[in-house]
């Protein structure tokens, strides 16, 4: 049975389906995750995009340009603001959607990786067999 995740925003006016295991889950800590989520690190977790569907409510998007100058598509609730799912240039066939925003019991999915470790807070430890770059690494399928 292939596996099913849902999660949404924080009103509950939008409403995702993931379907399948993530193909990738990066915690983040550079400019725009620690902007996008208010914190210290963002975590994405990646499907295919032809696995992911909104299920209720409309997203706005917002286009800005990475610290690699490549553009991010960002997806929110236009009514809370909640981030909830994003593409990239470098990864056009996979979509991003906001670890936090899972339903239980899928809410944590562990990282594989994370990325932008130079500007991560000093107090986080990391996990043991967590990949870690200090930028973005030099191709995005590593």
């Amino acid at each position: 049975m292939e596996e099913v995740h849902e999660g949404g925003c924080a009103c509950g006016g939008v409403r995702f389906r993931a379907t399948g295991t993530p193909k990738r889950v990066s915690a983040c800590s550079c400019e725009w995750c620690r902007k996008r989520t208010g914190s210290a690190l963002g975590v994405s977790v990646y499907f295919d995009e032809g696995n992911v569907e909104i299920l209720q409510g409309k997203l706005k998007t917002y286009r800005l340009k990475s610290e690699a100058g490549r553009w991010i598509d960002s997806q929110f609730c236009e009514d809370c603001g909640t981030a909830l799912t994003w593409t990239l240039e470098f990864l056009p066939d996979w979509r991003g959607l906001a670890g936090g925003a899972f339903d239980k019991p899928h809410s944590w999915f562990k990282p594989q990786r994370y990325v932008f470790t130079r500007t991560k807070p000093d107090w986080m430890k990391l996990p043991d067999g967590v990949d870690v770059f200090d930028g973005m690494p030099a191709t995005p399928q590593d």
